[in-house]
């Protein structure tokens, strides 16, 4: 894979972490009403469930790849749209983050697992977001391990910090008004990278 585009990738992929979605929400909440002694078994079942999404997501991607670059090229262009299309959404989304029962380190874990693993959206966010680094002239399979191991290692070190963050500066994390600007700012970046390779291809 070319650096440029590794670097580009970890770049995006680190601005969409950043953006309070479900998995975060529910380590804030855990954090918030177990400290930070419950972030370790909270970012393994977040890095687990990403490595099961992304997966399954890019075997998906395989099969078209190798079926048709027609259908390929036609993916990327439905994934340019989804961008655009869920950055509206998150601008406009409503902001609350309330504290949650702490859980056993077992239940945790199974919880950001089956929350981070199960969630369609993000099933479908990485069917449209990891074609945009793909070369088709170059093999797959490498290119697909690359991307896996790094948003993985990326999401797990969100989630630990975003558990360690919610452990110390709860009142801060869980302002609405900070997850407005959040949401909002990721909002802004998400159609931007959606407009930027709709243009790109046209």
């Amino acid at each position: 894979m070319d650096p440029t585009t590794w670097l580009a990738f970890v770049a995006a992929a680190t601005v969409m972490l950043l953006i309070p979605g479900p998995t975060i929400l529910l380590v804030i909440g855990q954090s918030l009403g177990g400290g930070a002694r419950n972030a370790a078994p909270l970012v393994a079942g977040v890095a687990l469930g990403d490595l099961t999404a992304m997966t399954l997501s890019l075997v998906g991607l395989g099969a078209i790849l190798a079926a048709s670059a027609a259908a390929f090229t036609a993916l990327k262009w439905a994934g340019a749209a989804y961008l655009v299309y869920l950055g509206v959404r998150m601008w406009r989304a409503p902001v609350s983050a309330e504290a949650a029962p702490p859980l056993s380190a077992r239940r945790a874990f199974r919880e950001a697992y089956v929350v981070t693993a199960l969630n369609p959206k993000g099933i479908v966010f990485f069917v449209a977001f990891v074609p945009q680094f793909l070369d088709p002239a170059r093999p797959f399979v490498v290119q697909a391990a690359i991307l896996v191991a790094t948003f993985v290692t990326l999401a797990a070190c969100n989630a630990g910090a975003y558990a360690l963050l919610a452990g110390r500066l709860s009142g801060a994390v869980r302002r609405p008004s900070l997850r407005r600007a959040l949401n909002r700012a990721g909002g802004a970046v998400l159609v931007a990278a959606g407009l930027t390779v709709a243009l790109r291809r046209a």
